[in-house]
């Protein structure tokens, strides 16, 4: 039984990338002007495979998307915004 449960965690834990990370990243999104602009950025920014959690701000006029770096990258977000006809770029 210790076999098959070692054997099932090694398992487990080969089959996670080792260098996957979740990673935060904040995006200026200057294009909504409305209250209702967050709405379809952050379903835009939902849609895209790998984004965990997204926090928008109309006030900031910015995106702060938290996503699992093996599934989807930055330009991935960035497209979508655009997509969703609100172009964003990584805040410095």
């Amino acid at each position: 039984m210790k076999k098959l449960v070692s054997l099932i965690a090694l398992t487990a834990a080969l089959s996670t990338p080792a260098w996957a990370a979740t990673k935060t990243v904040t995006l200026a999104v200057p294009g909504m002007t409305c209250a209702a602009c967050p709405i379809t950025v952050k379903t835009a920014l939902g849609k895209v495979a790998g984004v965990e959690k997204t926090d928008v701000s109309f006030e900031k006029r910015e995106a702060v998307v938290t996503f699992d770096d093996a599934k989807t990258t930055v330009a991935a977000l960035t497209k979508a915004t655009a997509g969703a006809g609100y172009p964003s770029t990584v805040k410095r």
